[in-house]
């Protein structure tokens, strides 16, 4: 059986090859509805003060391109502030670019806010490593900022919507039925134990009242299990289909990733339907909730919860012992070293699994 995609525009089937992305698909869907001005409506903001918007970075043209698009709509949706985006690595415009742009236009007062998914290594330390480096460099701004996206009522109702359009004849010709139904939950995977953990308990939230038979988490890098141990466990139950839910905000390599091995999987094991879902995309739900992030960083509301965070247990264990306080910095003394990232043909330190487990817990 074919591995299909669908998208929340109800677009006809497409194979994962064909040449128009159901991304692109949604995103223009979306810049047309805001051309309109009726897609969405958005709180108001408490003052007026620069967005500078923070992605992963990617060498992926496209992935790159949808971070940028996100910026400039989310603008066009609220043009009263300058809103600038920029990524952390891989690709142009850098952190250190954006900081740059926003003084040059007259600003010392600047949100900051990172696309991320969850909180992890990128989100504690090595953005806020490089705000540090343009706070060093330009001492006269101050820099607000704000939370990652997190696990949220919008971004769970965005995931529902999506489950939801697979029941349907359109998008389930062999009307498969729940109960029949594995779904694999696929994070991108951190050397973050506390993110890792949420990655799980979104997953299971989305399994909670679905009807599915079971759900399998799995992870496309750094973390375990990876990807093909998922379609494994998920085999183990003799599914009818198997749903793959790549949980990412935009496209990229890793996306690509796993595109290729749900492809090769479910030529290797035809009694199951592949089914896999695309990422997020620009999504107004997506937009909602980065309007919430926004507004926190400019009323101060600003809160992310850190008794898991392995450099906090770790910090706090060298001050029972020495007898100091701690005041919980995320920013002490640590560079940017891409923690374990298999990025071009450096080799990945987590391949195997024991090798992962002897390092997870330990602080850079």
């Amino acid at each position: 059986m074919a591995l299909i995609q669908t998208s929340d525009t109800l677009t006809p089937h497409l194979h994962p090859l064909a040449a128009t992305p159901l991304q692109n698909l949604a995103t223009h869907s979306l810049l047309r509805e805001a051309d309109q001005n009726s897609a969405i409506e958005l709180p108001p903001l408490p003052i007026s003060r620069p967005l500078l918007m923070v992605g992963h970075g990617t060498r992926n043209p496209r992935g790159r391109q949808d971070l940028i698009d996100f910026a400039s709509i989310y603008h066009k949706l609220d043009p009263s502030r300058s809103v600038i985006p920029c990524f952390l690595e891989l690709t142009e415009p850098s952190i250190q670019d954006g900081v740059d742009q926003c003084v040059e236009q007259g600003h010392t007062d600047i949100s900051v806010l990172p696309i991320l998914l969850f909180a992890a290594r990128h989100n504690k330390f090595d953005v806020t490593n490089e705000l540090d480096r343009a706070k060093a460099r330009h001492p006269q701004i101050t820099l607000h900022y704000g939370r990652h996206f997190g696990i949220t009522p919008a971004i769970f109702e965005l995931w529902q919507t999506r489950l939801a359009m697979l029941d349907t004849p359109a998008h389930s010709p062999h009307g498969i039925a729940r109960e029949d139904t594995v779904l694999l939950f696929i994070g991108r995977g951190s050397s973050d134990p506390d993110a890792n953990g949420d990655v799980y308990k979104l997953a299971r939230m989305m399994w909670e009242g679905s009807g599915y038979h079971t759900v399998e988490t799995c992870f496309i890098g750094i973390a375990h299990p990876r990807l093909e141990e998922g379609f494994r466990r998920s085999r183990l139950y003799a599914p009818k289909r198997i749903i793959v839910l790549p949980y990412f905000m935009f496209t990229g390599v890793l996306m690509e990733k796993i595109e290729g091995i749900a492809v090769q999987q479910q030529a290797l094991h035809p009694e199951a339907e592949v089914v896999m879902l695309p990422e997020m995309g620009i999504h107004p739900q997506l937009i909602s909730v980065l309007r919430d992030r926004e507004i926190e960083t400019q009323t101060g509301q600003v809160a992310m919860n850190c008794e898991m965070c392995k450099f906090r247990i770790v910090a706090t264990r060298e001050a029972d012992r020495s007898g100091h306080g701690h005041d919980h910095n995320h920013d002490s003394g640590h560079g940017h070293d891409h923690h374990g990232h298999a990025h071009g043909s450096n080799p990945d330190p987590y391949a195997e699994p024991e090798k992962y487990h002897n390092r997870i817990w330990q602080v850079p």
